[in-house]
């Protein structure tokens, strides 16, 4: 059901064997609005957009976002353009306050936890993962353009608190288009007032 890859037996400490590209397969975090990144029942204003960083950071402990109230965490995580979402890494706390479910879900803007009881458009069972070797696979043809994603992480393996070290996605963009100049150019030739102006000045020069 996770339909999580890479693993190499890695879920019981084994091996790890990252092709020399994987960060760069990892790289959509240069692609999310950061600005623009909301992470509800974070403890620390701002900390849920730290776990979006570069692969070879991904094993720093220091930035890091924990949940506040109860186990659960929800990012809202806007891109600059369109994503085809392939997979998801999560790099979780020790122990039990590692995520133990997640809930994917595309272009739904500004959710709240009172969205996600809507069904999700995937989820998984996790593992406890504290090096970044197991990925979540997504339904590629369900997720091939996603502006928006929101992850929903329901509930972890017991303790009161649930902390994420790194989110990692991957997947392909799509530069937006931009449509917006040649709309207001339009809309600047296209102003009836500018036409009724130069109308009446044509007539009042061939009166004149």
């Amino acid at each position: 059901m996770s339909g999580h890859g890479h693993s190499h037996g890695g879920c019981s400490g084994g091996h790890d064997h990252d092709p020399p590209d994987r960060g760069t397969e990892f790289s959509l975090y240069t692609k999310i609005d950061t600005d623009r990144v909301e992470c509800l029942n974070e403890v620390t204003n701002g900390s849920g957009k730290l776990v979006f960083k570069p692969w070879d950071q991904r094993l720093d402990t220091e930035k890091y976002v924990e949940s506040d109230d109860d186990e659960e965490l929800l990012f809202n995580i806007p891109f600059t353009g369109n994503v085809k979402l392939k997979g998801v890494i999560v790099i979780g706390g020790n122990e039990d306050s590692h995520p133990a479910e997640m809930r994917l879900y595309k272009n739904q803007p500004n959710m709240t936890f009172d969205d996600t009881r809507s069904d999700p458009d995937q989820v998984f069972e996790m593992q406890r993962d504290t090096s970044g070797i197991l990925e979540y696979n997504t339904k590629i043809a369900r997720f091939s353009n996603v502006n928006h994603l929101s992850i929903h992480f329901s509930k972890n393996f017991g303790a009161e608190t649930s902390i994420v070290y790194y989110i990692g996605l991957r997947g392909e963009f799509t530069e937006a288009q931009r449509q917006g100049i040649m709309i207001a150019q339009y809309e600047a030739y296209a102003n009836p007032k500018d036409h009724k102006t130069s109308l009446f000045d044509n007539v009042q020069h061939e009166i004149s």
